[in-house]
């Protein structure tokens, strides 16, 4: 009986869908992007951004959905203090650009940039695909060390602690340089 048990609660483990981001250590794949902070459109290059310190590099599944919308606020409360701290804060999803337009003035508040991966090239790239509709990028957060090594990844479809964690990150990361 035990071991019938045992055999169905690994069988039901097996059926969930594995959270896949890229592990901590590994090296952050450089990018270049079409971004928007404002409204306004420029060239967002990761090994760019890394120059001036660590980088909040996170995606997330839609503009203007209700997740998206919470952690866009929360990361916008934030940026300020992971600017004191030297880190650059980026969100990524397969929105097009004019719809970032929009959503990083509106729901970002012009505070920090986001991405348009409209052919999900930097989703797949950091393994942030949401396993049950692919189309869309999981909600993954990562911190970026300037020399491009990943610091800390989380994800988690909940976007509540994700400012949270990632703020710690980058204060661990400041305290030890």
């Amino acid at each position: 009986m035990k071991s019938k048990l045992i055999e169905a609660c690994f069988g039901f483990l097996l059926a969930l869908p594995a959270a896949a981001a890229l592990p901590v250590g590994a090296q952050a794949p450089d990018f270049t992007a079409q971004a928007s902070i404002g409204g306004k459109e420029f060239s967002f290059t990761l090994s760019e951004a890394l120059k001036k310190g660590p980088v909040v590099l996170y995606f997330y599944p839609a503009a203007f959905t209700p997740g998206c919308t919470i952690e866009a606020h929360n990361f916008a409360d934030a940026t300020d203090d992971f600017a004191k701290l030297g880190a650059t804060v980026i969100g990524v999803s397969h929105d097009s650009i004019e719809t970032l337009d929009k959503f990083s003035t509106s729901e970002c508040r012009s505070k920090f940039a986001v991405a348009a991966d409209t052919d999900q090239a930097i989703t797949k790239a950091y393994d942030s695909v949401l396993a049950r509709k692919p189309e869309y990028a999981d909600r993954t957060s990562y911190v970026i060390a300037p020399g491009g090594k990943i610091l800390f990844t989380y994800t988690d479809l909940n976007p509540n602690q994700h400012v949270a964690l990632t703020m710690q990150a980058v204060k661990e990361w400041k305290a030890s340089h």
